[in-house]
């Protein structure tokens, strides 16, 4: 009995940001697979939710990731490109695509998500819905993207700093 591992101490609890996160990859493999705007399918989903009591609300925080992916596209895209080495980011699995996407996001946007936190997050998230080579893969991309993050912040908290009060007027 002692060598056998305690099932509750491997169990690793989904919280409301990892269930959102996943929420978010799979609207944006589905936008894809369907050819759609993201944010289109997201506010499709929100109106069914209002709608139809069967269909789960949408997370705040799932919005928050679709609309965020959705709009810095083709930047968190030409990241995610200029990390593959020897690879088009067509050829990777769409998952991954969508797991990547939301994982460079968070990197580049989410201030109160620790990259570490954001790393671990798209690398559980491949343990579940893609292949066995996906984790490590993607671990592999997001420790490059990891150390260009923090340049990327400041300069979108500079960008977004207000402009100087004159007070000669």
């Amino acid at each position: 009995m002692a060598d056998q591992p305690d099932k509750k101490s491997n169990y690793k609890k989904l919280g409301a940001r990892h269930k959102a996160r996943r929420r978010a990859v799979d609207l944006l493999f589905e936008a894809e697979a369907r050819d759609v705007d993201p944010a289109e399918l997201l506010s499709d989903r929100v109106s069914l939710s209002v709608r139809d009591d069967s269909v789960a609300p949408v997370n705040p925080y799932t919005r928050v990731l679709v609309e965020g992916v959705a709009d810095d596209l083709d930047r968190v895209d030409g990241t995610i490109e200029s990390y593959l080495q020897d690879w088009a980011l067509s050829r990777l699995p769409a998952v991954d695509r969508a797991i990547l996407r939301v994982a460079v996001w968070e990197l580049f946007h989410a201030n109160d998500v620790p990259p570490v936190v954001a790393v671990d997050e798209a690398v559980e998230l491949a343990k579940e819905l893609s292949t066995d080579d996906s984790p490590s893969f993607i671990n592999g991309v997001l420790g490059q993207v990891v150390l260009v993050a923090p340049q990327v912040r400041a300069a979108a908290a500079a960008t977004r700093a207000p402009a100087p009060v004159d007070d000669e007027k």
